[in-house]
């Protein structure tokens, strides 16, 4: 069970006004508030071991070090990757991609096909598209249906002998849907090819298990889970990160640099070149724990009974329309209402202290499908309250008034 003024209260950005009104924040797919103990985390940092890492002597090198090294362990725990040295920490998901793209460049040949789905959000589609441009792969698409869910029988169609990689997204940030990654990973792996799964929005409301998935990599960003921005993860299987190239050259990534020839550090240091984010890593472990603390069964219970309330409310409203309404979906509404356009309704209720998200969403295929400009998102978080929904209602019906 959620204690829920006691969960608010460990938020202090909550007790702020927007506009004169109490501040109402459903806007947490797009990234979440941060609770006082990872606030704290960082000041700490700063206030008493601020240091580079890994290269010094000195007390306080050592002591940043020994912490941000406790932070990946943290990393690994959560995710339950089987090595420390399988997480790779970095500036968030769209990197965490971007590594595992360019390092495949050496890997495939012309006529070799990837395969993407129709859910995903920009990060997701783009980075491949380049893989495709530098080696003359071929992108192909995993249908999705009315419902917003993809339909799998079409996936069965599309893999073949050819099929080198698969790359999904865990949860829809624009619908919610949660995808059937199992099946995925595992149709994929019989026919040899590799699988990337994207965890930016499923993390926050889903404890993964990598090994138990048997993914062959992983990525999540740490400011979808109660973190900071700039930092994320990429979890890849010891065996595939041995075989990718390094993403970046520079410090903290080699073994032995010569003029002639330079050899490289091994995992994970060998994806870490330069400085990194070293507050944002000890902080996103002090963000772990504190949402452990709280337990995501607990969540996930907590934001299904916001989901289906929130649900219900909406639907009150006449005219209007959610989309994605798969069964199997995480604490996200996408809807319009009538013809009003969604950035309207939002810069009305954002004056009553709603924030909400407005557009594609970084998923413009999705609302192509729809055939329409975009939707009004809302998203929930295990410290959002009933109370606040029916303000969301409040707010939406005094829109529509002004606005039809």
């Amino acid at each position: 069970m959620i204690d829920i003024d006691k969960v608010r209260a460990d938020f202090p950005i909550l007790k702020e006004k927007v506009n004169g009104k109490p501040l109402v924040y459903f806007d947490n797919a797009a990234t979440s508030q941060k609770p006082q103990v990872v606030i704290d985390s960082i000041v700490n940092y700063y206030s008493t071991i601020n240091s580079n890492i890994h290269r010094g002597v000195h007390t306080l090198s050592q002591k940043a070090t020994d912490a941000y090294e406790a932070a990946r362990l943290k990393v690994q725990q959560h995710f339950n990757a089987k090595n420390s040295y399988e997480i790779i920490l970095t500036a968030g998901t769209t990197h965490s991609i971007n590594i595992v793209a360019t390092g495949f460049t050496s890997l495939l040949n012309k006529g070799d096909e990837i395969i993407v789905s129709a859910l995903e959000h920009h990060s997701n589609i783009v980075p491949w598209q380049m893989l495709c441009e530098r080696t003359g792969a071929i992108l192909k698409v995993i249908p999705m249906n009315l419902e917003g869910e993809l339909v799998m029988s079409e996936y069965d169609n599309l893999l073949s002998n050819k099929t080198k990689l698969v790359f999904v997204n865990h949860v829809s940030n624009a619908l919610g849907t949660i995808n059937p990654i199992e099946e995925i990973i595992e149709k994929a792996h019989n026919i040899g090819a590799a699988v990337l799964i994207d965890g930016a929005q499923s993390c926050p409301h889903i404890k993964p298990n990598v090994q138990a998935l048997n993914v062959d990599f992983y990525v999540a960003s740490a400011h979808k889970l109660c973190g900071p921005t700039g930092v994320g993860v990429l979890y890849g299987k010891e065996e595939w990160l041995n075989k990718l190239p390094p993403y970046q050259g520079g410090g903290e990534m080699i073994k032995k640099v010569t003029f002639e020839k330079t050899t490289y550090a091994d995992l994970p240091h060998k994806f870490e070149a330069g400085t990194p984010n070293i507050c944002g890593g000890i902080a996103f472990g002090t963000a772990l724990d504190y949402m452990n603390s709280i337990g995501f069964d607990n969540i996930a219970a907590y934001e299904h009974k916001l989901l289906e309330y929130a649900t219900k409310r909406l639907l009150e409203i006449e005219d209007l329309k959610i989309y994605g309404t798969s069964k199997n979906k995480t604490a996200v509404i996408s809807f319009n209402i009538g013809n009003i356009h969604p950035f309207d309704i939002g810069s009305i209720i954002d004056k009553l202290g709603i924030a909400v998200r407005t557009g594609h969403h970084c998923a413009q295929p999705i609302m192509d499908f729809y055939k329409i400009p975009g939707t009004i998102r809302a998203s929930f978080s295990f410290y959002n309250t009933f109370e606040e929904i029916d303000s969301l209602i409040s707010a939406l019906t005094k829109a529509k008034m002004m606005l039809s």
